[in-house]
């Protein structure tokens, strides 16, 4: 477990000054945790059981030699994204999930039946939707809406190499390298995506790419888009299982856990 109780809220909880609360979600991508009116909510971690699990793909046969990309229908649960908004601030949280693949038939040359050799073989794929634990610190008077998705595609915008600014020495950095890096990365649907800039949209221009577009942002996190950005598990999961809901088992779950407070904020407390 990578969380625990931060010893203050531990210290409110044991004298009464908060209740120790949990919230479950999954399935559907968005929820809203409640908040009651004049208290306040501070989040301290999460169990996270990532979607996709209980269905295994068999993928399409390919060469014995060289770099294949996973099954493109098990992909999309590669890279999955949990976000909180309280109504005046945004955590993303991005995961990459591991995909177990293991050999399921190999295709023989039959060509010349006295030698066995392997032309292509065929693996089977599963999602590895063991839970993963995560500390937090979201403090919120506010309800808290929780959004939940699948990231397929982040299309490169643009790639340069990074000057010598004096954020970006030469030596430490990449700055001065002369090696070419993502510098505009699109996370969102196809016209207008969110856009992620590298190394900073603050004092872009110190950098000579090009003007700072209006929809850019200095974090990486992916907006709906079916295609080019966030998408809902359920959608992909109806995908993999033509159009039949698919068991509880492949569904994303979110455990939330939180110390509610009956009181407003205090200003320390931020």
């Amino acid at each position: 477990m990578s969380w625990q109780i931060p010893t203050q809220i531990e210290q409110d909880i044991i004298a009464g000054k908060a209740t120790y609360r949990t919230f479950q979600t999954g399935n559907g991508g968005q929820s809203i945790l409640p908040v009651p009116a004049n208290s306040y909510v501070v989040i301290f971690g999460y169990d996270f059981s990532p979607a996709g699990g209980g269905w295994k793909r068999l993928t399409a046969t390919s060469g014995v030699q060289g770099n294949v990309l996973n099954d493109s229908l098990i992909r999309w649960f590669e890279t999955q994204q949990i976000s909180f908004y309280t109504g005046t601030d945004f955590y993303p949280f991005i995961h990459h999930v591991n995909i177990n693949s293991v050999p399921y038939a190999a295709i023989l040359n039959t060509a010349n039946p006295e030698v066995t050799e392997v032309t292509s073989i065929r693996f089977l794929e599963e999602i590895d939707n063991t839970p993963i634990a995560r500390q937090l610190y979201i403090t919120s008077s506010n309800d808290i809406t929780i959004t939940h998705g699948l990231i397929l595609n982040s299309g490169v915008a643009s790639a340069n190499a990074i000057p010598v600014t004096n954020r970006t020495p030469v030596g430490l950095t990449f700055g001065g390298s002369g090696i070419v890096n993502n510098t505009q990365t699109d996370y969102g649907p196809a016209g207008t995506p969110l856009q992620f800039m590298q190394p900073s949209p603050k004092d872009y221009q110190d950098f000579g790419f090009g003007l700072l577009p209006n929809n850019a942002d200095a974090q990486a996190f992916a907006t709906p888009s079916n295609l080019n950005g966030l998408t809902s598990a359920y959608n992909r999961l109806l995908a993999l299982a033509a159009g039949v809901e698919s068991t509880s088992a492949a569904q994303y779950y979110l455990c939330l856990h939180y110390a509610l407070y009956s009181k407003t904020i205090p200003e320390t407390r931020g």
